[in-house]
């Protein structure tokens, strides 16, 4: 199933779930090429991840104010701790977001047996 892209060309649709070893990653992708490095803001608030750009430009003949907000709920077994995120050269930011191989078993948890 493709998603479709927004009409600006401004989103990378790409919740992407690949394989990493013997766990799974979590990418998202998103295209921040209209702001500068030190203008994006990625952060974890509950299960949610956050990323936020804002930029002000302002000469005596104008004002120019451009902000992107986008908000992806993680699934279980996202650590919030374990989350990376790279800016490429031409502006897209990638996310990965490593899920637990435990949690992809639904709940399930092997509680071990201690022998005296």
């Amino acid at each position: 199933m493709k998603l479709p892209q927004s009409q600006s060309g401004s989103d990378i649709c790409s919740p992407l779930i690949q394989e990493d070893g013997d766990g799974k990653v979590l990418k998202l992708r998103f295209d921040v090429s209209q702001y500068a490095p030190e203008e994006i803001v990625v952060k974890t608030v509950d299960n949610k991840l956050l990323v936020h750009a804002e930029h002000v430009e302002k000469s005596d003949t104008k004002s120019v104010y451009r902000e992107y907000n986008r908000e992806f709920m993680l699934p279980k077994g996202c650590l919030p701790e374990n989350i990376k995120s790279s800016l490429s050269k031409d502006g897209v930011l990638t996310v990965d977001a490593p899920i637990q191989p435990e949690a992809l078993l639904g709940g399930e948890t092997m509680v071990p047996i201690a022998h005296n």
